[in-house]
């Protein structure tokens, strides 16, 4: 059977995953699913690995979403909710990740797959792509992905997109705050090898104490999100990296990451 998930390092310590079924345009089958776990879990086990970037090896498309075929076929009401539990776990993996995923958007960003670039850190964007939720135009509405829409964007302009079922420019996805930088489509893949250097230049250490602290108070209460907060930044006070990192900056230098 075919690899659907492509798994290279690059730089020694960044890890790309490129998703790899351009004759199903990057449907989200259960078996693309499940090697895209697969990945990030590899990823996430994998020490030397500081940033995961995800993209796609389609010409146009990022990926489509989710299988239709699937969504139509005769399986057991009972096996379709079974297997829906992969969105929410690969959702959750990427943000519980503890190290920063890039998803870089080199083709249309559509359906379940929209869902997939909100659950990761940064959002680089091709000018020429689309991004959007098409469901509702053949009938299914974009359930599971519109608990990540409604917190990135605003209630009427999430609405608009799963109401309406319209795809958006990646220039008016930057507009409404859905992506990071739209970048010119000659000077994307420097663009996003230059991010991901930069990130991977970082603190490993304090990167995971920090996108983890993000990822376990974003839906707290402000007084429980400050409350916890706190109890984070004096657990990396006392790492050896924030010395390390003051230090290097009072003496202009790089700073050599302890990683404790």
């Amino acid at each position: 059977m075919p690899q659907l998930v492509r798994y290279e390092i690059e730089d020694d310590d960044i890890a790309v995953l490129t998703l790899d079924s351009p004759a199903t345009r990057n449907a989200l089958s259960d078996e693309l699913l499940d090697e895209l776990i697969g990945a990030f879990e590899r990823a996430q086990a994998d020490d030397s690995v500081r940033v995961v970037v995800l993209t796609s090896s389609h010409e146009r498309i990022f990926s489509a979403g989710g299988d239709l075929k699937a969504f139509a076929s005769e399986t057991p009401t009972i096996v379709k909710y079974a297997g829906l539990d992969r969105f929410p776990r690969l959702y959750q993996l990427i943000g519980g990740l503890g190290k920063p995923v890039i998803c870089a958007a080199n083709g249309d960003v559509l359906a379940g797959a929209f869902g997939l670039a909100l659950a990761c850190d940064l959002i680089l964007a091709k000018e020429s792509v689309h991004f959007g939720c098409p469901e509702i135009n053949v009938g299914v509405f974009p359930f599971m992905i519109s608990a990540l829409i409604y917190r990135n964007v605003g209630r009427f302009t999430a609405n608009e997109l799963m109401m309406l079922g319209d795809k958006i420019t990646a220039a008016e996805a930057r507009e409404c705050g859905l992506v990071n930088r739209v970048v010119p489509d000659d000077q994307f893949d420097e663009t996003v090898r230059v991010w991901a250097r930069r990130v991977a230049d970082k603190s490993p250490l304090l990167m995971k104490l920090g996108k983890d602290a993000i990822n376990a108070t974003r839906d707290m209460s402000l007084p429980d999100a400050l409350t916890s907060l706190q109890s984070q930044l004096a657990l990396a006070f006392t790492t050896e990296d924030v010395v390390e990192g003051v230090t290097a900056f009072r003496e202009k230098r790089s700073p050599a990451w302890k990683m404790r």
